[in-house]
């Protein structure tokens, strides 16, 4: 992958569309994940293009099968050896993951019956979409916030189609992912409800949930946000105000806290936002909450 920065706030989606093996930063606002690439995925990405409709099926019979879960395909994206599937199950819970599928470039053939998944990763996606729907009060206090500083012009979060698109990280909203570890004992026994019966009460499920194994460091909540003004770096003041909201706010889901405030920028080949230049808190000074 070339490194070079050289004016990349200039040069938006035409290279990205152009050399996509080139970095390009794209404002947040515009990126839907156009651009996205991984090493050495060209070959194979071609390939992909040519066999979607199988390994659409093929992804949507696996999540069906393997984690009684119904997925839509956003996206297919070649890597070495195989292409990433990005998914996201349809109603609750709500999350985003992918699955990889086998490809041989000699031959062309795409191996759709050795289609497969980061155990972990799919764990840790639902774990996180039964979070969100066992503490929906307290996530709908996050979300409200978060909201209203995107309401008031200084913030801005990635797009929808960026998260169907390239995300994968669980469940994500614009502003945050959430992160479970595979140790969580509070949240497994819900887990484990879930894969036995997916059409669970939320009361069952809620019943199922064990806050006296709840650890705050097997919970994390990643909070991203950008600065919407396109030429703004990232606002100390704004970083502040929102720290300290954070640290003071009661109501809020248990748990660590990750904030990040981005310029407006996103590595378009890697959907990566952080940079030098983003103000943090992070580990090993995370906002608890207790």
């Amino acid at each position: 992958m070339n490194s070079t920065n050289n004016n990349q706030d200039t040069e938006k989606t035409k290279e990205t569309q152009a050399a996509p093996s080139e970095e390009t930063m794209v404002s947040v606002q515009d990126y839907t994940g156009e651009g996205y690439a991984l090493p050495y995925g060209k070959v194979t990405d071609k390939i992909a293009e040519d066999n979607l409709a199988q390994i659409e099926e093929a992804a949507i019979k696996f999540f069906k099968e393997k984690y009684k879960t119904d997925v839509t395909v956003h996206n297919v994206v070649g890597a070495k050896d195989g292409a990433t599937v990005f998914v996201e199950s349809k109603g609750e819970p709500h999350f985003y993951t992918y699955a990889v599928v086998p490809i041989d470039e000699l031959s062309e053939k795409v191996d759709i019956s050795n289609i497969q998944a980061d155990e972990y990763q799919v764990q840790n996606a639902i774990q996180g979409g039964l979070y969100h729907m066992i503490f929906k009060e307290e996530f709908g206090q996050l979300d409200h916030y978060l909201h209203s500083l995107s309401e008031k012009g200084q913030i801005a979060g990635k797009t929808e189609e960026a998260l169907q698109n390239v995300g994968g990280h669980g469940f994500m909203t614009p502003y945050y992912f959430i992160s479970t570890a595979s140790e969580d004992a509070a949240i497994k026994p819900v887990y484990d409800l879930y894969l036995q019966n997916p059409e669970e009460s939320i009361n069952n499920l809620k019943d199922a949930y064990d806050e006296s194994l709840f650890d705050k460091e097997n919970f994390q909540i990643n909070i991203q946000l950008f600065m919407k003004d396109k030429q703004a770096e990232p606002s100390k003041e704004v970083f502040n105000q929102v720290t300290k909201d954070l640290e003071e706010m009661n109501n809020i889901p248990k748990g660590t806290y990750s904030f990040y405030l981005n310029d407006n920028l996103i590595h378009a080949e890697t959907s990566e936002g952080a940079k030098d230049n983003s103000l943090k808190r992070a580990f090993p000074d995370y906002i608890i909450k207790e």
